[in-house]
């Protein structure tokens, strides 16, 4: 056997009828990342050289995300579900020719990491397989590893079937296991449905290789990463341990979190050193926030850039294609989408600013809008470096204003204004002396109580 060689086939055809859901139960997100895709990408760590997954015939979706997170996986079908044995039986034609270990993960267990499925490999050598086992603080309904006087696994015993003593014990059998390839083709066609659910038990090849004087070890991972997901219970808590794992991770790598607890990460958010971020802040995915920078609190960033030395909120939302340059500054009620804000610029307050580029050190004033849409397309707004624009007012799009101009607050713009020129573009004040008083008299006696 090649020691280096690995494949993967992947459970996926669950029906997940316990989710309660019109979304498959391996699609649910995690960190903002479906399930299949973690535990894709966590076999892709350890570079396979073959790729399986197995979907059911009642979830077309599983298989199109399949196919769009691995373009080169083999997708198998099992119909109708008739067990994990079977399951795995059904990948079996793209395992043709391998001569390796094979990895076989669930795709409903997203939190496994790369490493423990190292472990696991390596654990397998020279053996038919191995067993990924954990050790649980309450084990309840889950199958107990009993191990012989070598430390080898001797059975898999279910809860049910297991006796007071078997019930005491505390390794657990997490489901996943690496069998060696030559093996799993010989012992999958001997598996039986003696069960009272009919259904091929992938565990019953673990006698099978007793039998034939082989052995199966027994890998060790911790509880948080074995986690199977069957409900929306247990998808909280699986999002409790992704979002714990990020938060250290985050703070490890020099970031301060003044209430971890409180935020929020995707897969993907990228955080740098000395970056503090304030409480009720949530990442959505492709956010990355330069060394420096500051996140106060209650802001939304999703599919943003935020430079280094910048500051975002209170309050604030970074909707997709948002960039703040080196020091750029986006305060309270602020929501900033498909635009850049350059070097040391400044839109404080309660503004919007969409399809647009703002230059370096512009100063956007309170209750400003970029007005990017007119019923039927998306058209930008070019503001230049040290423009200021006054507060209320409407940039009408396409425009430009020129680098250094003032735009007077309450102005409506809809034409370009050249480099340090004012535009004012509202209805001249006109003061009446003495009509308020008169309408006060007017009116007296008629206010209602």
């Amino acid at each position: 056997m090649d020691n280096t060689a690995i494949a993967a086939v992947i459970l996926a055809a669950g029906q997940g009828v316990r989710m309660k859901s019109d979304l498959p139960k391996v699609l649910h997100p995690v960190g903002a990342k479906p399930m299949l895709a973690h535990v894709i990408d966590a076999a892709a760590a350890l570079d396979p050289r073959r790729l399986a997954i197995v979907v059911g015939d009642q979830a077309p979706q599983v298989r199109e995300a399949a196919t769009a997170l691995r373009p080169d996986a083999q997708i198998a079908v099992q119909a109708p579900p008739r067990g994990t044995g079977d399951a795995v039986a059904k990948a079996t034609p793209a395992l043709e020719g391998f001569d390796g270990v094979v990895l076989i993960l669930y795709a409903d267990t997203p939190l496994i990491e790369p490493q423990t499925l190292r472990g696991l490999v390596k654990a397998a050598h020279g053996r038919a397989g191995a067993v990924l086992g954990f050790r649980a603080a309450d084990p309840g309904g889950y199958g107990r590893l009993v191990l012989d006087k070598a430390g080898g696994l001797e059975r898999i015993v279910e809860a049910k079937d297991a006796s007071p003593q078997e019930l005491a014990i505390d390794l657990c059998n997490s489901g996943v296991m690496a069998v060696e390839a030559a093996f799993l083709r010989s012992a999958l066609p001997r598996l039986a449905p003696n069960n009272a659910k009919n259904e091929y038990y992938l565990t019953d090849i673990i006698a099978m290789a007793r039998g034939e004087g082989q052995g199966f070890a027994v890998a060790f991972g911790d509880e948080d990463e074995v986690l199977g997901v069957n409900s929306r219970i247990e998808l909280s808590a699986a999002e409790q341990i992704f979002q714990e794992r990020r938060r250290i991770l985050a703070m490890a790598d020099g970031a301060t979190l003044i209430d971890p607890s409180t935020v929020y990460f995707s897969h993907d958010t990228q955080i740098g050193r000395d970056v503090v971020v304030e409480p009720n802040v949530w990442f959505g995915p492709g956010v990355s926030i330069a060394d420096g920078a500051r996140i106060r609190a209650f802001s939304h960033l999703e599919g943003a850039r935020v430079g280094p030395g910048a500051q975002v909120g209170p309050f604030a939302r970074l909707r997709p294609g948002a960039e703040l340059q080196t020091g750029a500054r986006v305060g309270n009620f602020v929501e900033v989408k498909a635009a850049t804000i350059g070097e040391g610029a400044k839109v404080n307050h309660l503004a919007y600013i969409g399809d647009a580029g703002v230059g370096a050190r512009a100063n956007i004033g309170a209750g400003a809008i970029t007005c990017n849409y007119d019923g039927f397309g998306k058209h930008r707004t070019e503001i230049g470096a040290d423009a200021f624009i006054g507060s209320n007012a409407a940039l009408v799009a396409p425009v430009s204003i020129g680098k250094g101009a003032y735009v007077g607050s309450g102005s409506v713009v809809t034409r370009n204004v050249e480099d340090d020129a004012l535009a004012v573009a509202r209805g001249r004040q006109k003061d009446i002396p003495g009509w308020a008083a008169r309408f006060r008299k007017a009116h007296e006696g008629k206010r209602q109580e």
